[in-house]
């Protein structure tokens, strides 16, 4: 197992958002998180990616308990994530940004080869490479974050809400986009809103309900189940 979330527990001050939380994620899978606002789902991935600090429980990656080592230690350790909201650097542009996603490299070689594959995975950053990040549109900031990850050559890729805010034919093409970056070999652990989407390009999934998981089975297995389409798909499995 690449990476293994073990009975996590988390608090924001009294508030316990996560009440032990269990979500495994094997080498070249994609593993999606679903559920309602409030879920827990955006906690998880802030916890494994090191930006929120564990109450008790343990995280593992390929079988090293990394729960106390900081953030910036676990991109290096091989974990990267394309945060919520984007996060980009709205007055650096396209390059400069991708630039910062290799910053906790040291080797620093395959750099130009690196910022090309992100231009052929997101040909329309191409095209803006010299373009500032805070004139891009909403497609473009997320293509952007995704390649930034990118460039710090994860195994395990984080995303956190990829779709939120894009048309519905943006949404499709990202969908397609994290499909292919997995078919190069990067596992990814994904967060989303759009459960229809994320079940169809996901190997396995987990509902989560109030911090705590209420269910894990086949991404296929939810998708196709009637109560699950009804609180979290609307009953349509279809876009």
């Amino acid at each position: 197992m690449l990476l293994e979330i073990d009975g996590i527990h988390v608090h924001y001050g009294k508030i316990e958002a996560l009440k032990g939380v269990t979500v495994e994620v094997n080498q070249g899978e994609i593993v999606t998180l679903i559920g309602g606002n409030g879920a827990g789902k955006t906690t998880t991935i802030k916890t494994v990616s090191g930006l929120r600090p564990l109450t008790s429980g343990a995280i593992r990656f390929d079988g090293e308990d990394i729960s106390k080592v900081p953030a910036h230690r676990r991109v290096e350790l091989g974990i990267s994530q394309a945060p919520e909201g984007r996060g980009i650097f709205p007055g650096m542009t396209v390059f400069e940004n991708l630039d910062m996603g290799a910053y906790s490299r040291r080797d620093r070689r395959d750099l130009a080869s690196d910022v090309d594959r992100v231009f052929t995975l997101f040909p329309r950053l191409a095209e803006r490479r010299s373009q500032s990040g805070g004139t891009l549109s909403g497609g473009e900031q997320q293509m952007l974050a995704i390649g930034r990850a990118l460039m710090a050559r994860p195994r395990v890729l984080l995303l956190d809400e990829p779709s939120m805010g894009l048309a519905p034919r943006l949404v499709a093409q990202i969908f397609e986009i994290i499909s292919e970056i997995n078919e190069q070999g990067v596992t990814i652990l994904l967060v989303e809103q759009n459960a229809a989407q994320a079940l169809k390009r996901a190997d396995r999934a987990y509902l989560l309900e109030t911090g705590r998981i209420v269910r894990g089975a086949a991404a296929s297995e939810l998708l196709a189940d009637d109560a699950v389409r009804a609180a979290y798909l609307g009953g349509d499995v279809e876009g």
